[in-house]
């Protein structure tokens, strides 16, 4: 089982996504598919182990989005040792469409590592 989704702010970030593959949620309280999503996020978290997830409120960290490029809401970002390997991002991000993007993206990192 995963750790759950954890908190991460802009002062911890680069520390956060320095070692092995997160996947950073990034989030606002005045986003509505984004609150719509984390239970989804979250047990999707809980269940898989070989990912780190965790949270980021953009409304806290607007530099730090600025610098990701994080222009829209909500979006997801996985960082393989602190480099960003992969992206989903907009309103009509689904659980589904997620799980999806994950299994593909890991799936095409594995093959670049061998």
């Amino acid at each position: 089982m995963g750790q759950g989704l954890l908190e991460t702010t802009k002062e911890n970030f680069r520390d956060t996504v320095a070692q092995g593959l997160v996947v950073v949620d990034v989030w606002g309280p005045l986003c509505a598919p984004c609150i719509a999503m984390m239970p989804d996020v979250e047990a999707l978290a809980a269940a898989r182990s070989d990912v780190k997830f965790v949270k980021l409120d953009s409304s806290q960290a607007r530099r730090l989005c600025m610098e990701l490029r994080v222009m829209g809401l909500p979006a997801f970002l996985l960082f393989q040792n602190g480099r960003e390997v992969g992206r989903l991002a907009g309103q009509d991000v689904t659980a589904a469409r997620l799980t999806q993007w994950l299994d593909t993206t890991l799936d095409a990192i594995g093959k670049e590592v061998e």
